[in-house]
């Protein structure tokens, strides 16, 4: 299976390219696309909306996954990245690609088991567990494929269609150990 992450930004947005075979990862491409501060919006837009098309259509990911918008103090931040993650999931539902947004705490805590890792704690644990020898120059590109880990690892556990325990033992009364049965046996 093949996986697109993206961290999504106007002046830079990260992606990472990654396949998943049984339990091993490997990483196809990984890189940033970078706008100048000088150029528009639009132009910024269309560029980022470009290269992805084009990162999607020599690798063909089976899923896409993005992260969400993080709003803190600055709302203006905040309606620039919604732009740029706009036009990357629209990159993606033009290839038909399934997208699956992601925050910024749970792609920590995907890779890192802490929601509250700093970019350089994930750029550690992805170099990490995708055996990159050199450094990126970039966090962008490493949050790309902390992105694309993240998705990897929710998509690899499987879902239970039970809401509850209560719900479990109803529909599984024999998988149920009994106290007063284990005592007689």
């Amino acid at each position: 299976m093949i996986i697109i992450g993206v961290d999504p930004g106007t002046l830079i947005s990260g992606y990472g390219i990654i396949e998943r075979k049984n339990t091993s990862f490997a990483v196809l491409d990984v890189g940033i696309i970078k706008n100048s501060s000088a150029e528009s919006m639009p132009l910024r837009l269309r560029k980022i909306y470009s290269s992805l098309s084009a990162v999607i259509e020599t690798f063909h990911p089976d899923e896409f996954a993005i992260e969400t918008a993080f709003y803190h103090k600055n709302a203006q931040s905040a309606l620039k990245i919604g732009q740029a993650r706009g036009v990357s999931i629209l990159a993606g539902v033009n290839f038909e690609v399934p997208i699956t947004e992601y925050s910024p705490r749970e792609v920590k805590k995907a890779v890192t088991g802490n929601g509250a890792a700093s970019k350089e704690q994930v750029q550690y644990m992805i170099m990490s567990m995708l055996n990159i020898l050199s450094k990126p120059k970039h966090f962008d590109s490493t949050d790309a494929l902390a992105v694309a880990m993240c998705h990897a690892f929710k998509i690899s556990v499987p879902r239970s269609k039970f809401k509850n325990w209560k719900s479990f033992i109803e529909a599984n009364p024999d998988r149920v150990l009994s106290l007063k049965r284990n005592r007689r046996q």
